[in-house]
């Protein structure tokens, strides 16, 4: 019996030991992916995960387990809720409205650009963050007669800074809580973050301010920053229609109630077009006016609010037959202009094949069959409003169409006969849904409400992220459930799941603990601030070069033995991890805003160097400093 125990031990030995050779094999080469780039990190962390099963390092339930990790989980709903607070304008009416108050003093706008960013970053995604208000900013430093590239590095790392503010701000914070969940250990609260962030954050303004004005002084200013996209009001200009919206409303006294727009043939008896109308919806909550397409089935109803376009003569004749109030404002003034909610616009070429060449708008019957509106053609340098319907079309004619975005996608499809300029879906998403956006500030500081009290009101944090979830999709604060879909970041989502898979082996077959053995034995001199300071090290370290939610992944496990090996409380430790994973900046590549700003900033690789380091080396004897007095060892 002693000699079949034995023997057990023994291949149990050498299976452990191939094992651990497998797995720091399987990591070195991820790693080394990670680096080359020339895969997509999720790709590659799939690899490492397929490569660990078909090992037998871990089980393919074990492996998969990430999948289902309650971090993660919150990751993919968060990404759905700040989806929401962007498409909704929240958060650039916010942020725009604090960077107004800089004015034009370039050092009050370094630190309004730095405080704001941050904020934002705290509870939305800081690539997000990032990406709405770069133009904002480059925008108010030519305004200001600033060098831009004083002002992009530091939002990027005021992205990167905010993160650390909120349990929410970035994945390492949700990941390193969940492993202490995971484990039997509480987790942090949603603002135990919050006094070590601002903290970094008030250094970070410090040091950053004569940093950037020391070592980016000479660098030229871009000339060409400015996003030369068309937006759909621009259109409208272009068009010379925006002077031609008049909005009508319908009174008691209008003929117009309970008829239909075909029946009525409004267009052919006053050459009048209507594109919208907007009603109260009484049978809703939130929304106080519904947007409305308009065709030939469409019933008027008292209080609706028309949209029309045509000729001042032919609008005031129309208003004066059927008994309408004219709006003097024109429809593009402020307060009362022409949105893009659920209606939109495009402009459609005709193709030289198309069916439709030689036809007529009217003979087509264009608007029941498409369920759009023809509102302008352009041919060549020439624009027709008048009488359009009667005009034959002919190759190359441009058509300005408005209708529900639904319908304006639809055409886009129809490739045989005309190309769409633009992507409809992609311009929809852009148009925020501003009149969302109370209802979705709502729904989010309710969350975040729900996750501070967590405790107090048993509902834990996960159930709270997925129910504000559910409720921007339901309460279309996004434009729809596959808008919803398309907020949630999967490349990041895969990369942190499959690479849990990693985090799993190197638990089980001990190399964690191995790794944490051989940390607190080559500093224990030092103490547990040494073991501490050693962890910051090498996750700074691992984050400069892999992505933050990667490194986190690898780094918990050994952070969480090492606090164990010297019998103190993980927290500390855990807290470490997860700062030092965001707390990168000497590289273009360590986070995806440093590699954003770097062409509005004319920035080269020596640059992020110059910077970063110092910064990085500061903030790492900062958090040294700062989280064992808030997390005693």
């Amino acid at each position: 019996m002693d000699a079949i125990v034995s023997l057990w031990m023994l291949l149990w030995s050498d299976t452990q030991t191939l094992h651990q050779a497998l797995t720091i094999l399987i990591f070195l080469v991820t790693i080394i992916f990670f680096l080359i780039g020339k895969i997509r990190s999720d790709i590659v962390a799939l690899g490492c995960m397929a490569a660990l099963m078909l090992c037998g390092i871990v089980t393919p339930k074990a492996a998969l387990s990430g999948f289902a990790n309650t971090a993660v989980i919150i990751m993919v709903f968060l990404f759905v809720v700040g989806g929401a607070i962007f498409q909704t304008g929240l958060a650039k009416y916010i942020a725009g409205r604090f960077l107004r108050l800089a004015g034009t003093n370039e050092k009050n706008l370094f630190f309004v650009v730095m405080s704001v960013t941050a904020v934002v970053a705290a509870f939305v995604s800081n690539t997000g963050t990032v990406a709405m208000l770069l133009p904002i900013v480059l925008a108010m430093a030519k305004t200001a007669g600033v060098n831009p590239s004083r002002l992009m590095m530091p939002l990027a790392f005021a992205s990167s800074m905010g993160g650390v503010l909120t349990l929410i701000g970035t994945p390492p914070n949700l990941i390193v809580d969940g492993y202490l969940r995971d484990n039997g250990r509480p987790g942090f609260g949603f603002f135990e973050f919050t006094p070590i962030g601002l903290v970094l954050l008030l250094v970070g303004l410090i040091c950053l301010y004569p940093l950037c004005r020391l070592l980016l002084s000479s660098k030229g200013k871009s000339e060409d920053d400015a996003n030369d996209d068309k937006s759909l009001n621009e259109l409208l200009h272009e068009y010379s229609i925006d002077n031609k919206i008049y909005r009508l409303q319908i009174k008691g006294e209008s003929h117009l109630v309970g008829h239909s727009v075909g029946e009525l043939e409004i267009h052919q008896r006053y050459d009048v077009r209507l594109l919208e109308i907007r009603r109260a919806r009484r049978s809703a909550f939130f929304n106080a006016h519904l947007q409305e397409g308009v065709l030939p089935d469409t019933i008027f109803r008292l209080g609706d609010t028309l949209y029309a376009v045509g000729k001042p003569e032919s609008i005031e004749a129309f208003a004066k037959h059927c008994a309408l109030t004219i709006c003097h404002d024109k429809a593009t003034e402020e307060n009362s202009q022409l949105d893009f909610y659920e209606l939109g616009m495009a402009e459609m070429l005709l193709l030289p094949e198309s069916h439709f060449i030689g036809q007529t708008l009217r003979g087509m019957n264009f608007r029941k069959n498409f369920g759009v509106n023809v509102v302008a053609i352009k041919r060549g340098d020439e624009y027709e409003y008048d009488e359009i319907q009667d005009v034959t079309l002919k190759t190359g004619d441009m058509l300005l169409v408005h209708g529900d975005w639904h319908g304006i996608e639809g055409l886009s499809r129809k490739r045989r006969e005309w190309v769409t300029i633009g992507r409809p879906q992609d311009i929809a998403e852009n148009e925020p849904l501003t009149h969302k956006a109370p209802l979705a500030s709502i729904i989010m500081i309710l969350m975040i409400i729900a996750m501070v009290f967590a405790d107090q009101i048993g509902v834990a944090p996960v159930t709270s992220v997925i129910t504000a979830g559910v409720l921007i999709v339901l309460t279309r604060c996004i434009r729809s459930a596959d808008a919803a879909y398309r907020a949630i970041g999967w490349e990041s989502i895969v990369l942190i799941a499959a690479m849990m898979s990693m985090s799993v082996a190197l638990s089980e077959t001990g190399l964690s603990k191995i790794i944490a053995d051989s940390i607190v034995s080559g500093l224990q001199s030092f103490g547990p601030y040494g073991v501490l300071a050693g962890i910051y090290l090498v996750t700074s370290l691992l984050s400069t070069f892999l992505s933050n939610s990667a490194t986190a992944i690898l780094v918990a496990p050994i952070a969480w033995e090492a606090a164990a090996k010297l019998g103190v409380d993980p927290h500390a430790f855990m807290m470490t991890a997860a700062v030092a994973a965001s707390a990168v900046f000497a590289t273009p590549i360590c986070t995806p805003p440093n590699a954003m700003v770097m062409t509005a900033g004319r920035y080269t690789f020596a640059d992020y160097m110059r910077v970063g380091v110092p910064l990085q080396v500061i903030m790492m004897i900062v958090s040294l400093l700062v989280i064992p007095f808030f997390f005693p060892l």
